[in-house]
């Protein structure tokens, strides 16, 4: 059973985008039109070549941003307010995962490639606010994205975490590589499972996940 392969875990890592909000509620397609229509402005392309870099970018670097930081200099900070400026109306509070998520024993925290203040707003409109102990961003680990092993240590040394009493929820396999490594649980919220070695678990749905772990039915 799930909850007696957890029953170590004192700290709950959660990402954010298509994690504690379910992809179906198609928040980030508003961020990739902006993130387009950013590159489009600073690079001086047009939309299908910005697209391109944005999609390459993300491949090779782990996010867009990490890329174009790489590659052309750009100010992080601009580019996160300017990408992150949407409407958070798509995103409805989520009773049940609330109370999930607070059952859960031992610390709770948020780590998103995005920037915290995103992190925050998606948690108002999803009604988790004051359910998590930190809520850390890409700024927090120097602008270093997941899935690289660095931003990751960055991170959870700021928090002061064991990892090997720890587990992470995360859309994107490839970011679960790195907390495995380190000796996480690692759990893969997806509409489809990726078998890989670095994955313990997988779940279409992290509220019914969490469910098993606590027991609240």
């Amino acid at each position: 059973m799930p909850a007696e392969q957890f029953r170590h875990v004192r700290t709950w890592v959660f990402d954010l985008d298509n994690t504690l909000y379910p992809p179906q509620m198609r928040l980030f397609d508003q961020i990739e039109v902006r993130m387009t229509d950013w590159v489009m402005q600073a690079l001086g392309v047009d939309r299908d070549h910005a697209d391109h870099l944005r999609a390459t970018y993300w491949q090779l670097y782990g996010t867009t941003l990490a890329g174009l930081m790489a590659e052309h200099r750009i100010d992080p900070e601009a580019y996160l307010a300017d990408v992150h400026d949407i409407d958070f109306s798509v995103l409805s509070p989520d009773p049940v995962l609330a109370r999930r998520i607070a059952a859960l024993p031992g610390r709770r925290i948020v780590y998103t490639n995005a920037d915290a203040p995103y992190a925050h707003r998606v948690l108002a409109a999803r009604g988790l606010t004051g359910l998590f102990d930190a809520v850390y961003g890409v700024e927090h680990a120097g602008y270093r994205p997941k899935p690289e092993r660095q931003a990751f240590e960055t991170v959870f040394a700021l928090d002061q975490l064991d990892p090997t009493r720890a587990a992470m929820f995360e859309d994107d396999a490839r970011n679960l590589a790195a907390p495995h490594a380190m000796g996480m649980k690692t759990v893969h919220i997806a509409p489809e499972p990726e078998p890989a070695d670095h994955i313990h678990h997988h779940a279409a749905d992290l509220s019914d996940f969490l469910s098993r772990l606590t027991g609240d039915v």
